[in-house]
């Protein structure tokens, strides 16, 4: 009975991924992980439990993906991605702690548009 079996979801961030993935690779693979992740983010900041568990896979994996950007303003742009994440989740802390991280004035600037607490 095979049928009626309930399969486990399958993320976009529980794919296996391919090393050496290049730089325009692994950020457009955050910019869909983001994206993918988003309503699970919303779902974390409702305190949703299993929606909460997938959050936190998908901002590991990004941050993950992330650290192994070269170019700096793709990493930033990267980064920021995440904040936007951390942010809809309600997750202040780590979303400071990665603002902290963008170097690029102008990326900064916006983040900081977007989400005034970060600056507190």
């Amino acid at each position: 009975m095979q049928w009626f079996a309930r399969k486990t979801r399958e993320d976009i961030w529980d794919e296996a991924i391919e090393w050496p993935l290049g730089d325009i690779q692994a950020a457009e693979r955050i910019r869909a992980i983001c994206e993918a992740a988003a309503q699970s983010a919303a779902g974390s900041a409702c305190n949703d439990k299993s929606e909460s568990a997938r959050y936190e896979r998908a901002a590991k994996v990004v941050m993950e993906i992330a650290m192994k950007i070269s170019d700096g303003l793709m990493r930033d742009d990267a980064v920021h991605r995440i904040v936007n994440l951390c942010m809809a989740a309600n997750d202040i802390t780590t979303a400071q702690i990665l603002f902290r991280a963008i170097h690029a004035g102008w990326i900064r600037e916006t983040a900081q548009r977007d989400h005034p607490a970060l600056v507190q």
